[in-house]
């Protein structure tokens, strides 16, 4: 349409770059479309005018006879100056379009210009020589390097070259840049770093995101500027190297803690906090808990006035258990910080390694061996009793630490050694086992007619330990060897065992007449010449299930381990033989037979009568099961009931029936206590009680004990002291029973003592064991009676307050021992009572039920 601008146009003048560019496009196109256009309308015209002519010529003969000819010629002059007019209209309205793409064109020109000046601007700013721009502009595109930096910065020019940080820049700051640019291509987070060459050179790199670019500006520094990244590069140095330390403060398994100048606690670690049982830190430091005590607190502090180090080991209370720390803390201007490393273990194990030490000095100290030890420096550290009675030497002279040459000379000069042909070399020789790895054995014959056997074994730290054995009557055993052979021999003869010894191959070495007249052998079968398929052949008939197929095997296999047996072969004439199969050295083996005939008989009838037993015990067991239920049942429902009608829930009662409901309470209750009691005896009797063994805390259970009984000694003002000064944190026992023997002590002592007096409940530790004691001032105990307070059913008649049924001190001294403990009572009238139970601290074995 006219008016309307190619699409052309507006693309070649947004193109342009200069004045000049944008100046000739638009005359190259406008000219000749401006022309087209007239030309085309004028064409159109024509063709319109021809075409409306010949309609008038085809059909003139019609239209000559309807309009005479000066009308035609008026209607087409008409028409062709319609035609003419359209034209020069149009050609107007071009020329004025004309006009005003000329002024946008210039408008857009002078745009232009501005535009190529600000980019020049920008060019020459961002290629200043100090500094170097990657522009990243878009996920998947390349990034663009603008600017160069200085050559002795140590940063590549190559492109390539200069995106691989890690080549150039060092590794931390490498690593630290490289992090960085992908937090802020990937969630837009701006930074700013100083990060330093291979070189040595610092840099100063901003990261920006404007839209949807990257940036990432490298920056040059001057000195200045570098004296300062260099303090701020080694700020940020101290901060991660603070906090990589903090960090492993906070992981270490020692609690660590820092203090303001106050003494308050600043910062502490995770060791800390579980030692004092905080939840985290944080908490530790709000609620001010503090892992030493205020003794331990103060000596740092009059520490600090004199010296910044305090070091010292301490004993430090952990979640209950005494522990020991090895507490050091430097004070210095800006607060005070400290470590506390558990030294507990280690001190137990140097306890368990000098007790080890000292076990195998008293073992050594009690062989008849005499054994001496000395050091790399050959100076004497160990000896023995045997090694002093040995040598016949003063303690005072051993215990001198004399050297092993010196002792030697010291021999030599008592006449104690025999004279060498050359002493000297003879004394090397033998003290040639300090520079020895393995052990040697020498043979001293001494003047006095012993024969010494002596080992020095080389210690694997240097020194040497020498064994002195004397063989002196070594000699007397081999002379006497002979003789004991023909005294064995006749004992075995006279054995009513029989006795064979066959050797490896199977052959008979050794043999009774027993042997013989028990397998009904004749007298002269059985020689050493006999083999023990030749016996098994004899005897195989004689048995009912014959053992001799296992006797040759044990006798002549090859197994590489070779076990022992026994058994019983019954004998087709009705007896019964009990043999055993003993292996003997060099490959012997030793079979003993007894006739147990008699024996075995008495054992079936045994056998018989302890069935029997068994079942009659299993009642029992039953019946105590079965009593356990049937008897605290129906007094668990009358105490329950007496308890509703005391309340007043069914209504209220009246004195007397008050009194009444009272004494039915605490009859149930006493009843209940006896019935508990006989339970738990008869519990023990059955051999079916079982210990919960545990770690039970000493003071805990002495205080359980004192709430249990506190209100009958108060309803009777009677006191109790209790003293566990001298007792053990805790010891291995079943703690509900050990709660229970308190009581029933407690109780006892509550029964008899005197209003107004006191009971005495202490505990203390003597040697491996854990005492308790409970003394009263009542009225004592007869000697003559002292030994049946233990008994069952015997109350004591002498002015307790509450008669039970006796059993308070039958169940303590049961369950007593069933901890492995004894029980002990010390009384005399007047004086009171003092009933004292000792628990094993450790006991070596626990009794699961009663033997």
């Amino acid at each position: 349409m006219p008016g309307e601008c190619p699409p052309t146009a507006g693309k070649a003048g947004a193109g342009s770059r200069n004045d000049s560019e944008g100046a000739a496009p638009s005359r190259r196109w406008f000219g000749p479309w401006a022309g087209t256009v007239v030309s085309t309308a004028i064409l159109s015209f024509a063709a319109a005018g021809g075409a409306f002519a010949q309609a008038v010529g085809d059909d003139a003969s019609v239209l000559a006879k309807i309009v005479p000819a000066s009308a035609i010629d008026v209607i087409q002059f008409a028409v062709f100056l319609g035609i003419m007019g359209s034209a020069f209209l149009s050609a107007i309205w071009l020329i004025r379009e004309r006009a005003r793409i000329a002024q946008e064109n210039e408008a857009l020109r002078g745009r232009i210009a501005e535009l190529n000046a600000v980019l020049q601007r920008s060019e020459a700013l961002l290629n200043i020589k100090d500094q170097r721009i990657v522009v990243w502009g878009g996920a998947a595109k390349k990034p663009d390097l603008i600017g160069t930096l200085p050559a002795g910065s140590g940063a590549p020019e190559e492109r390539g070259a200069f995106l691989a940080f890690g080549r150039w820049l060092a590794a931390g700051s490498a690593t630290r840049l490289e992090n960085a640019i992908a937090g802020l291509r990937e969630g837009s987070s701006p930074f700013d770093l100083v990060v330093e060459t291979q070189n040595g050179t610092l840099l100063e790199v901003h990261g920006r995101r404007p839209g949807s670019h990257v940036i990432v500006r490298f920056i040059s520094l001057s000195r200045a500027q570098a004296e300062h990244a260099r303090l701020k590069l080694d700020h940020q140095q101290l901060l991660a190297d603070h906090e990589t330390f903090m960090g492993l403060a906070d992981t270490l398994p020692a609690p660590l803690w820092l203090r303001t100048p106050d003494g308050k606690l600043k910062w502490v670690n995770r060791a800390y906090a579980e030692t004092v049982d905080a939840s985290d830190p944080s908490s530790a430091i709000r609620e001010g808990r503090e892992m030493l005590g205020t003794q331990a607190r103060e000596a740092m502090h009059l520490n600090h006035l004199a010296h910044p180090v305090f070091a010292q080991t301490l004993s430090v209370v952990v979640r209950g258990d005494r522990r020991l720390f090895a507490v050091t803390e430097y004070a210095g201007k800006a607060g005070a910080a400290g470590l506390a490393a558990d030294r507990s273990e280690i001190e137990t194990i140097r306890a368990e390694y000098e007790h080890t030490l000292r076990s195998h000095s008293d073992t050594l100290d009690q062989l008849t061996t005499a054994v001496a030890i000395f050091d790399a420096e050959q100076k004497l550290r160990f000896f023995n009793q045997a090694f002093q009675k040995l040598w016949g030497l003063d303690a005072s002279f051993l215990n001198s630490v004399p050297d092993n040459a010196f002792l030697l000379d010291r021999l030599r000069a008592d006449g104690k050694l025999a004279e060498q042909p050359e002493w000297r070399r003879w004394k090397e020789t033998i003290l040639g086992a300090y520079r020895s790895v393995e052990s040697s054995e020498h043979w001293w014959h001494l003047p006095d007619g012993r024969t010494i056997r002596v080992v020095a074994n080389p210690q694997p730290k240097g020194g040497v330990t020498w064994i002195f054995e004397n063989l002196t009557e070594r000699i007397d055993l081999e002379s006497r060897y002979n003789t004991a052979i023909r005294v064995q021999g006749e004992t075995l003869d006279n054995l009513a065992e029989g006795v064979a010894v066959f050797g490896p191959d199977g052959r008979i070495r050794l043999s009774n007449p027993a042997f013989s007249r028990l397998w009904g052998l004749p007298d002269d079968f059985v020689t050493q010449k006999t083999h023990i398929s030749e016996i098994r052949t004899r005897c195989q008939a004689m048995a009912q299930k014959s053992p001799w197929g296992d006797f040759v095997a044990l006798a002549t296999g090859f197994d590489d381990e070779r076990r022992d047996r026994q058994g019983q072969a019954e004998l087709v004439n009705g007896n019964i033989l009990s043999y055993a199969v003993i292996h003997l050295p060099n490959g012997q083996v030793m079979m003993t037979f007894v006739d147990m005939t008699d024996t075995v008989n008495v054992e079936r009838a045994l056998k018989d009568k302890n069935e029997a037993l068994e079942k009659a015990d299993q009642l029992k067991n039953d019946f105590v099961q079965h009593v356990n239920y049937e008897l605290r049942s129906p007094l668990t429902n009358i105490i329950g009931f007496t308890e509703l009608l005391a309340q007043g829930s069914t209504g209220q009662l009246n004195a007397r029936q008050r009194d009444y409901v009272d004494h039915i309470s605490s009859s149930s209750s006493v009843l209940l206590t006896i019935v508990n009691d006989i339970l738990d005896l008869a519990t023990v009797d059955a051999g079916i009680m079982e210990l919960d063994m545990a770690e039970v805390p000493v003071r805990r259970v002495v205080q359980d004990a004192a709430e249990l009984i506190g209100e009958r000694l108060r309803e009777h003002a009677i006191g109790l002291k209790i003293d566990t000064d001298g007792a053990p944190a805790s010891f291995h026992a079943d703690g509900s029973r050990v709660r229970q023997i308190l009581f029933n002590l407690l109780a006892n002592a509550a029964n008899y003592a005197p209003e107004k007096s006191a009971i005495e409940l202490s505990c203390r530790r003597e040697d491996d064991a854990v005492v308790f004691s409970v003394h009263d001032d009542g009225p004592g105990i007869a000697p003559e009676i002292v030994d049946s307070v233990f008994s069952r059913f015997e109350p004591r008649p002498n002015g307790g307050r509450r008669r039970g049924a006796g059993l308070g001190l039958s169940i303590v001294k049961s369950f007593v021992e069933l901890h492995n403990g004894t029980v002990g009572i010390d009384s005399r009238p007047g004086q009171g009572t003092t009933v004292t139970c000792r628990f094993p601290l450790v006991p070596e074995s626990f009794r699961t039920a009663a033997e």
